[in-house]
């Protein structure tokens, strides 16, 4: 099992806390943040289908 390490959404009504969450304009800042914090945090980006992204680290 990992652990959530951040979120990033287009919708801030979807999310609260637990993780660091960051508020994008569009779908296609959202892809260009997740994919930059998958390299950043070491973590893998998965897409909910919902207009929000998690990042997971897997090795905790």
């Amino acid at each position: 099992m990992g652990k959530i390490v951040a979120v990033v959404t287009a919708d801030k009504n979807q999310v609260a806390g637990g993780a660091p969450i960051f508020i994008v304009n569009n779908s296609d800042e959202q892809q260009k943040v997740s994919f930059k914090l998958e390299k950043i945090l070491d973590a893998s980006a998965h897409d909910l289908q919902n207009g929000t992204m998690i990042l997971v680290d897997h090795k905790i």
